[in-house]
């Protein structure tokens, strides 16, 4: 990310709404519908890559506000 964060969407499943911490995973429930997010940056964890994007739900949310999602 040479050129700063990119935009980007996605499906929402209703397991995401309980995220806390980690990389997530889709692991259970109905799609809620999509999401619009910021990818700022990318790294791994455990030995599985992720993006770390910014949520717009705020600081109270996932960590910080901020979540890792898995990057194939």
């Amino acid at each position: 990310m040479t050129n700063g964060p990119v935009e980007a969407s996605f499906t929402v499943y209703e397991d995401f709404y309980i995220y806390k911490k980690g990389v997530y995973q889709y692991t259970a429930g109905e799609v809620l519908g999509g999401h619009a997010i910021k990818i700022i940056g990318w790294g791994t964890e455990h030995g599985t890559d992720y993006w770390l994007i910014a949520n717009s739900w705020g600081a109270d949310w996932g960590e910080n506000g901020f979540f890792k999602i898995r990057r194939q």
